[in-house]
């Protein structure tokens, strides 16, 4: 646990910093967007609010999973950061949306646009993003944890969206082409697009108690039937608590011989088995052959009769 809570203080420091930077520059590109009358650079503004939003969600997220676990809530408040996440790509998805329709009024008759304003925020814009993005790089956990990874992708989205409005810029300095402002900023808009889709398509899927994305289902049972005392397992569920935390109840069916004490034996056995798996929260019900119910691996829930018990 020790090292899994070094990452949380180190996660919470780097989403602290990156949000100040990133809200900071957020104003300072809307502001600018609006007085050099681009369209690139109001939705760039529009992905770093997205951001800023994703990082302070991430950051409530963090401190809430940190409070303690209540009898209301037995899994403390672990679900928050996956509702929060759920809710950041939706609006994602609604930004990318306002971004195209504006988009394509500015087509049928571009604007001026004060270039010279709009490459000066955008070149400082992608500067922002690379220090931001190297500070999460250095300083947290992008690779488990779905918070910081969305936080890390959108900042990954945001340099791109910095990258189009500077070539738009130089576009229209160059060449005069005003197109290339609205077109930047659709660009942008698919960039959103998709990484709200994701985003909500992640977090929908934990919301549903979906199988964990990581995990093989095969390889779990495998895990537990190959020990000689299990003679078969039925009502396995997997499903994920909070990114990085995995749960997994099921019935085992075992020789009515067995002892408590050997039961325990086997059950700490699998347990350390399954956390080589990646499922850390493992309830397992014993069960002897003359009890097991119908032999399917899932459960069938159908109505309130699902197992006639004829005791």
């Amino acid at each position: 646990m020790a090292e899994h809570h070094h990452h949380h203080t180190n996660n919470k420091k780097v989403l602290a910093i990156s949000f100040i930077i990133i809200t900071t520059f957020m104003i300072v590109e809307a502001i600018g967007g609006l007085l050099t009358n681009s369209l690139a650079l109001l939705s760039d503004a529009g992905h770093m609010l997205s951001d800023a939003i994703s990082l302070c969600i991430a950051l409530i997220a963090f401190m809430l999973s940190e409070r303690a676990v209540t009898k209301q809530k037995t899994f403390g408040y672990k679900r928050f950061e996956v509702l929060a996440a759920a809710f950041n790509g939706l609006t994602l998805i609604i930004i990318a949306v306002v971004i195209c329709y504006e988009a394509i009024g500015r087509f049928m008759e571009p604007p001026e646009v004060a270039t010279l304003g709009m490459l000066v925020i955008s070149v400082t814009g992608l500067i922002v993003n690379i220090i931001v993005a190297w500070i999460m790089m250095r300083g947290a956990d992008t690779k488990e944890n779905l918070n910081m990874r969305s936080a890390f992708m959108h900042v990954i989205g945001d340099m791109l969206g910095s990258i189009g409005a500077i070539i738009a810029a130089l576009l229209i300095m160059g060449f005069g082409f005003l197109w290339a402002d609205p077109l930047a900023s659709m660009i942008v808009a698919l960039l959103v697009l998709r990484s709200g889709y994701s985003i909500t398509k992640a977090s929908i899927h934990i919301l549903m108690e979906g199988a964990p994305v990581n995990i093989q289902v095969d390889e779990i049972v495998k895990a537990m039937t190959k020990n000689p005392q299990v003679l078969s397992l039925h009502d396995l569920h997997i499903w994920t608590i909070t990114s990085g935390l995995n749960a997994l109840t099921c019935h085992l069916v075992v020789n009515e011989k067995m002892t408590v004490v050997e039961s325990e034996g086997l059950l700490k056995k699998i347990e350390h088995e399954l956390l080589h798996h990646g499922i850390h929260h493992v309830t397992i019900q014993l069960e002897t052959v003359k009890h097991s119910h119908e032999d399917s691996l899932l459960c069938k829930v159908e109505g309130h009769d699902q197992h006639d018990h004829h005791h």
